[in-house]
């Protein structure tokens, strides 16, 4: 239906949108010197929402608006068709990266201000940089990889699993309205699911803009946490394969 050419296209562009968003207001949120400092978890779940929304809304006449591998993978393992994969995944990482860098571009004064002034016991003042990691990508609350493996599988297969689902319902893409329909689901996995580790479900999502974050020449940025960085990579494959089998087998 999509050429290699159209997917490659799209996917680089909805997915850079989706992670401008995304990161984007999870600096609003994070760094000093914005007027969204914060400004809370119920933001951070709207702006990824309305990331998905505008990021899939824009690719879908070109690719479908895959924006994740996750989703690309459980599509690929219902349907059989796996030739087109490696380009929607290649354009999807391309994207993320490039709208991670964006992210940073749009609040560089703010990424160079980051060290804020504190102060000690005694009253001397001290510098306390900011992490910027979780800006980028995910970090868990509690580090079990176990727990949060299965956090991301379960999330991933939350929105992997309805997504195939609505599209047996033809109204919702004659209506235009399948992809708000989407955007609110991840905003829902946000607010109840994504609090143990911050909802990656998106391979894309959490790796292409961490491989940036180590790259780019933030002050104090802090790590970049590669020990975890195959927890949102694994966890969401894993989902996004479960949920294309379950959806083949009760479907």
């Amino acid at each position: 239906m999509y050429s290699n050419g159209d997917i490659f296209v799209g996917e680089i562009i909805g997915t850079a949108i989706l992670i401008l968003f995304g990161a984007g207001v999870c600096a609003a949120v994070t760094l000093n010197y914005s007027k969204a400092k914060a400004s809370g978890w119920i933001v951070i779940a709207f702006g990824w929402g309305f990331g998905v929304m505008a990021g899939a809304y824009t690719a879908a006449p070109l690719s479908g608006g895959h924006l994740n591998p996750a989703v690309t993978l459980g599509i690929a393992v219902d349907t059989g068709e796996w030739g087109k994969v490696w380009v929607y995944v290649l354009g999807q990482m391309i994207g993320a990266m490039l709208g991670a860098a964006l992210a940073y571009l749009v609040y560089f004064a703010q990424f160079n201000a980051n060290v804020p002034r504190g102060k000690t016991n005694d009253g001397r003042s001290v510098d306390q940089p900011t992490p910027t990691l979780g800006i980028f990508s995910t970090i868990p609350e509690i580090r079990n990889p176990v727990a949060n493996l299965l956090t991301e599988v379960i999330g991933t297969i939350a929105l992997v699993l309805p997504l195939l689902a609505f599209g047996l319902n033809k109204g919702l893409g004659e209506s235009g309205t399948l992809v708000l329909i989407v955007a609110f689901l991840v905003v829902g996995i946000g607010l109840s699911l994504g609090g143990p580790t911050g909802y990656a479900i998106n391979p894309a999502r959490d790796l292409g803009p961490r491989i940036v974050h180590t790259f780019l020449p933030i002050p104090n940025k802090g790590t970049s946490d590669w020990s975890y960085a195959w927890v949102p990579v694994a966890g969401p494959l894993i989902g996004g394969a479960l949920a294309g089998l379950i959806y083949n087998v009760a479907f």
